[in-house]
C-alpha cells in the first residue's frame, strides 16, 4: 500500500521519509537510482537524505529528494565511548524532532541503525550486517559480489517496492552550466576533453604518477586532447607533478581547475567531458552518472561492486590476482555461479597495469563515442 498516497487522500500530512547515506562521494552518487525508485513509489512524501557535508553536494540538484541533512553534531572517530554516546543521543533527538515515519539506511553501519532506532522512526529498512538486523523492521542480506547500485535497490525490494532498470542519471543546474561553459570556452573547441582523476582516498588504489604522466603526454601529443584535472585541494600537487612529467607541450594543454569549482560544480564540469580516466575514485562515478564514458583503473577494488554504472566503460585490472586464504575458503564453501560475476574475485596490484593497456582502452572508447557534444547530455 502506498502510504503517502493514502495520507494525501485523507487530507493528512505527506509521509516523512529519511534516507541515510553518509560518507564518500561515490557511494552517495550511486544512491540516485534508489532515490528515483523511492520517489516513484512515494510521489508526495517528504524525502530527506542524511549526508556528510562535502559528499552530499553530489545530490544537490537531484529532484528526487527534498532536503539534504547534515547531523548537527558530527561523529568523531577515536573519541571516548561516553562522548560518542552523547553525540549519538543528541543526533537522535534532533532526528526525532523531525518526525520521520520511515527510514532507509544505505550505510552498512551499526551506529547508523542505532541512530535511526533511537530517533523513534517506526519503519526501518537496512542491511542485515554489523549485528543490527534485530533493530530493523526489514533487513536485506548482502550476497555475492553484486554492484552497489543493486545492493541499494535491494532495500526497496525487501520492502515490497518494485524497481526499474536502475539506470544512471544526474543533473546540472543552469547557474553551474553557465559557469562551466564560460570556463571551457577558453579551450580549443576542436580538441577532445579528457578528465583525469589520479588521486584516491587510499594510496593502494593509486597508479604510479609517472605512468599517468605518460598517458597525459600521449593524450595531448598523439590524440589531440585537452586534459582537465579537478579534485580536492590536496590533489593539486599531484596534478602539477603529472603535468610537469608529461612535458612542456602537454603541460600547456593540461588544466587544473581545482581552485575554480566546488564539488557540485565539478559534476557540471564532468558532464562536459568526452571521457574520464582515473583510479577508483568517487569522481569517476559522478562522470558515469552524467553518461560520460569512463576508463577505470582498479587494483584492490572489486569491480563487480564498484565498476562505472550505466555508461560505456573500460575497467583495467592486472590479470595476476591475489586470493587470501579466507577468500579461497569462502569461495569453496559458498561457490558463486560463473554468470554471477563479470570479473574474477581477488585483488590486483596497481603497479601491474601497463600504460599500453590504458591507452588501448581510451582508444576504444574514443572511437565509439557519439558525435553529440557532452553539453547536450546535461539537464538544465
Amino acid at each position: 500500500m502506498n502510504l503517502s498516497a493514502t495520507a494525501a487522500s485523507r487530507g493528512l500530512e505527506p509521509e516523512r521519509i529519511l534516507v541515510v547515506r553518509t560518507r564518500f562521494v561515490g557511494d552517495t552518487v550511486l544512491a540516485i537510482p534508489f532515490l528515483r525508485n523511492l520517489r516513484r513509489r512515494h510521489p508526495r512524501a517528504q524525502i530527506d537524505v542524511l549526508v556528510e557535508q562535502a559528499p552530499g553536494a553530489v545530490l544537490a540538484d537531484c529532484p528526487y529528494k527534498d532536503e539534504l541533512l547534515v547531523l548537527p553534531d558530527a561523529a568523531v572517530r577515536g573519541v571516548p565511548i561516553p562522548a560518542a554516546l552523547s553525540t549519538l543521543f543528541a543526533n537522535a533527538r534532533w532526528l526525532r524532532n523531525r518526525h520521520y515515519s520511515r527510514a532507509y539506511i544505505l550505510k552498512r553501519s551499526l551506529s547508523a541503525i542505532l541512530l535511526v532506532r533511537l530517533a523513534g522512526i517506526p519503519h526501518r529498512v537496512g542491511f542485515a550486517s554489523q549485528g543490527g538486523g534485530l533493530l530493523l523492521s526489514r533487513a536485506a542480506r548482502i550476497g555475492g559480489h553484486r554492484h552497489e547500485v543493486e545492493v541499494f535497490l535491494d532495500l526497496l525490494r525487501v520492502d515490497g517496492i518494485p524497481v526499474d532498470d536502475g539506470r544512471n542519471e544526474n543533473w546540472v543546474a543552469p547557474d553551474v552550466a553557465t559557469k562551466v561553459d564560460r570556463r571551457l570556452g577558453g579551450l580549443p573547441p576542436d580538441r577532445t576533453r579528457v578528465f583525469i582523476a589520479p588521486r584516491s582516498t587510499a594510496r593502494e588504489k593509486e597508479w604510479p604518477v609517472e605512468r599517468m604522466a605518460r598517458v597525459v603526454s600521449w593524450l595531448v601529443n598523439e590524440r589531440n586532447c585537452e586534459v582537465v584535472f579537478c579534485g580536492a585541494p590536496r590533489d593539486m600537487a599531484m596534478h602539477q607533478e603529472i603535468a610537469t612529467r608529461a612535458g612542456t607541450r602537454a603541460a600547456r594543454h593540461a588544466h587544473d581547475m581545482t581552485s575554480e569549482f566546488n564539488l557540485r560544480e565539478t559534476g557540471g564540469l564532468l558532464a562536459r567531458m568526452h571521457l574520464a580516466v582515473g583510479v577508483d575514485t568517487g569522481l569517476l562515478h559522478v562522470a558515469a552518472s552524467h553518461c560520460v564514458p569512463v576508463v577505470s583503473l582498479v587494483g584492490p577494488t572489486d569491480p563487480n561492486r564498484w565498476c562505472p554504472w550505466g555508461t560505456f566503460s573500460e575497467v583495467i585490472r592486472a590479470p595476476r590476482l591475489q586470493r587470501p586464504w579466507a577468500l579461497r575458503l569462502r569461495q569453496a564453501l559458498f561457490p558463486l555461479r560463473g554468470s554471477d560475476l563479470h570479473w574474477p574475485i581477488g585483488t590486483a596490484a596497481m603497479n601491474d597495469i601497463g600504460v599500453e593497456q590504458v591507452e588501448a582502452a581510451i582508444d576504444r572508447l574514443l572511437a565509439g563515442r557519439q558525435a553529440v557534444l557532452p553539453s547536450r547530455q546535461a539537464a538544465a
